[in-house]
């Protein structure tokens, strides 16, 4: 499972990003039925399905760094194949950002956006 990515800022002095992660999926996790396939090793640790195991962490460094991700996160399902424009994800706050006029509606509408990095890691 391709676990979306997103954008925090955690209150000042707290720094458990994964104990929030853990909180999240368990709440979600309970909330629905559980119908996914789940292996052997999931049942016996106890884990849904639906959830990648592992997660990627980063601390933003400046205000280029942000616009840097804030793009990746918005065009990252157009990555995955689940649209073939951004606003084609129903679920991204993309639809909220562009009401909000910090996006055109037709942002990276272009044909050439699988050529793009957007938000790639370069540490």
């Amino acid at each position: 499972m391709e676990q979306l990515p997103s954008i925090w800022t955690l209150p000042a002095g707290d720094v458990d990003y994964s104990g929030r992660w853990q909180a999240i999926k368990k709440h979600f996790s309970k909330a629905i039925p559980a119908f996914e396939y789940r292996s052997k090793v999931r049942l016996k640790r106890h884990e849904r399905g639906i959830w990648q195991r592992r997660f990627w962490e980063h601390t933003v460094r400046d205000e280029r760094d942000y616009a840097n991700h804030f793009d990746y996160v918005h065009f990252n399902p157009v990555k995955h194949g689940w649209g073939t424009r951004v606003k084609d994800w129903p679920y991204s706050s993309f639809h909220r950002v562009v009401a909000q006029g910090i996006y055109p509606d037709d942002w990276m509408a272009s044909d050439h956006v699988s050529s793009l990095h957007i938000g790639d890691r370069d540490e």
